[in-house]
């Protein structure tokens, strides 16, 4: 869905104002609570592989830091931390997005539900029935995915912090050659979140396709 400019004013008003007020603002402005759907479920798979980006950049910057050979170590700290800064950051973002992506579904799915009740027509009412069985069962299976690869930002940002912690009030390289240590730890954690990410994103590009091509 491209938003024209004439809109550009809803959507503000939406990010600010409560959301049934929005969604019936772009509803006279002609944009459905399907597209918003689809808009809001490709967004949160771009962050989400954006996120996995970040976190594998802070999986190779933390092991430039174990590998620290000499130099100016609080550089390499002030780096790390940066990169811890921009995860989290990047957390927060792929969290927001989840929740919209809520949002916009429970309002959705509310809206369809009482819709069905209005067929007069028996064959028309199963046909909406069957449609919205279906495309709930797709949702469920996505936002399953989606909270899956959510649950695994937090493991992966703690043994991040807590060695930037670490280095903080620790800056030399004996200290720093105790963190590999934690490697293997990051490592699996990050892991996993990636593994999760590419499930969850691979369950967004159904999702998507599927509505696009009813």
């Amino acid at each position: 869905m491209k938003i024209r400019p004439f809109i550009l004013a809803a959507v503000i008003f939406g990010l600010s104002g409560c959301s049934s007020m929005y969604y019936g603002t772009m509803e006279k402005l002609g944009v459905h609570k399907r597209e918003i759907m689809v808009d809001r479920v490709k967004a949160a798979r771009d962050t989400q592989n954006e996120a996995k980006e970040q976190f594998l950049t802070a999986m190779g910057q933390y092991k430039r830091v174990v590998n620290f050979q000499g130099g100016d170590l609080e550089k390499e700290y002030d780096r790390l931390n940066a990169t811890l800064q921009r995860s989290e950051a990047k957390a927060g973002e792929v969290r927001a997005r989840i929740r919209s992506v809520e949002d916009v579904s429970e309002a959705l799915f509310s809206e369809w539900r009482s819709e069905i009740k209005h067929y007069t027509s028996d064959t028309l009412r199963r046909s909406s029935q069957q449609k919205y069985d279906l495309t709930k069962q797709k949702y469920a299976e996505l936002i399953t995915a989606m909270k899956r690869a959510e649950s695994r930002l937090e493991p992966a940002l703690v043994p991040l912090r807590d060695q930037v912690l670490f280095m903080k009030h620790n800056l030399n390289a004996m200290a720093i050659a105790g963190l590999s240590r934690e490697l293997i730890s990051v490592e699996t954690n990050v892991d996993e979140l990636v593994n999760e990410i590419e499930v969850s994103v691979a369950q967004a590009d159904a999702f998507i396709a599927s509505l696009e091509n009813e």
